[in-house]
C-alpha cells in the first residue's frame, strides 16, 4: 500500500472524527503512515476542511474571547487568515497546532457595520442565555450591506464519562429578500464499552416581517434573534420527543423480550449451565474414545 493511498485513508478517518477527538484519531492512525512528516503534510488539507466545517474556535490574540474559524470568517485572498468581527482583528490560524498568531487590525465596511454590530449584540445575548460554553461570530458579506451570517458553536467534552458533543448553527440573513436561511447540526458521541454516534441536521427557512430594516438595527436585530430562538426551541423539542420515542419503542423493539425458549434466564445459574455443558461434552468425548 503506497503512502498516497494511506494518507487518503487517514484523511477520511479524520473527517469523520467525533467532536473534540480528532487528535485521538490522528494518534490512532499514525502507525498507518509511520512517517510523521509525511503524515502532517499529507493530512493538512483534511485538517483544514474539518476545522472549517466544524466551526473550530480560536483564541483571538490580544482579546479575552474566542472567535469561530469557518469559511465565512476567511479573509479574501489569504489562505489561513481569519476575521474576528467582534474585535475588528484578523489573525493567522494554524490548523495543526490550533493556534492563532500575527494579529492585524481590520476596518469594517461602514455601511454594513451598524447592523452587523446590532446582530452581534443580540446574538451574544441569546448565546449567554441558552448555551453553557458557546461561541458566536457574526459576519457581513464582503461587498454587501444587507447580507449577514450568524454562526454559533457549543462544545461539551466529557472524556472521563466517555462522551462528547457539538452544536453548530448557521443563519444567513438577507435583508433585501426578507429571509433567513439556516441549518442546525448536532453531533454526539458515546463510547463507553461501545461506539454510538448521533449526527443530525435540520434546515430552516424563516420569513422576515416587513418591519425588519437596516435603518433600525437594534429592534430589527432583536426580532431576528427572537425568530431564531423560536426555531431552535422547536427543534430542541422535536429532538427530545424523538429520543423519548426511541427509548420507549425503537430500542425495545431491537432486543428480544425473551430467549427462544420463551423463558427468562436465571443469571445466577448461568455458571451452572456452562459447567453442565462442559461435563456433557467431556462425557461424550470419553464414550467416543472408548467406542473406537
Amino acid at each position: 500500500m503506497d503512502t498516497e493511498y494511506r494518507i487518503e485513508a487517514v484523511s477520511r478517518f479524520l473527517l469523520q472524527s467525533p467532536p473534540g477527538e480528532i487528535n485521538d484519531v490522528l494518534n490512532d492512525v499514525r502507525n498507518i503512515i509511520s512517517d510523521d512528516e509525511s503524515l502532517q503534510g499529507g493530512v493538512y488539507p483534511a485538517l483544514q476542511e474539518y476545522n472549517l466545517a466544524q466551526f473550530i474556535v480560536a483564541d483571538v490574540p490580544g482579546v479575552n474571547h474566542q472567535s469561530i474559524v469557518s469559511t465565512a470568517a476567511k479573509v479574501e485572498g489569504e489562505e489561513n487568515r481569519f476575521l474576528d468581527p467582534r474585535s475588528k482583528t484578523t489573525f493567522v490560524f494554524d490548523h495543526v497546532a490550533l493556534e492563532s498568531s500575527e494579529p492585524e487590525t481590520h476596518e469594517p465596511n461602514p455601511e454594513s457595520e451598524p447592523f452587523r454590530a446590532a446582530l452581534e449584540s443580540s446574538t451574544l445575548t441569546y448565546l449567554f442565555g441558552h448555551f453553557h460554553d458557546g461561541v458566536a461570530s457574526v459576519f457581513s458579506t464582503p461587498g454587501s450591506s444587507t447580507h449577514f451570517t450568524i454562526q454559533v458553536v457549543a462544545n461539551k467534552y466529557n472524556p472521563n464519562n466517555y462522551w462528547s458533543g457539538r452544536w453548530r448553527s448557521e443563519y444567513v440573513v438577507d435583508l433585501e429578500a426578507k429571509t433567513i436561511s439556516g441549518r442546525l447540526l448536532l453531533n454526539v458521541h458515546y463510547y463507553e464499552q461501545g461506539n454510538v454516534q448521533l449526527e443530525t441536521q435540520h434546515t430552516a427557512s424563516i420569513s422576515l416581517p416587513p418591519t425588519i430594516s437596516s435603518s433600525s438595527p437594534g429592534p430589527s436585530a432583536s426580532k431576528i434573534l427572537a425568530l431564531i430562538e423560536d426555531e431552535e426551541s422547536k427543534y430542541q423539542t422535536a429532538l427530545n420527543n424523538t429520543y423519548q420515542d426511541m427509548g420507549e419503542k425503537t430500542f425495545k423493539g431491537l432486543r428480544r423480550a425473551l430467549p427462544l425458549t420463551r423463558q427468562k434466564i436465571d443469571w445466577d445459574k448461568v455458571l451452572g449451565y456452562k459447567l453442565g455443558q462442559e461435563l456433557s461434552a467431556s462425557r461424550g468425548g470419553g464414550f467416543g474414545a472408548t467406542a473406537s
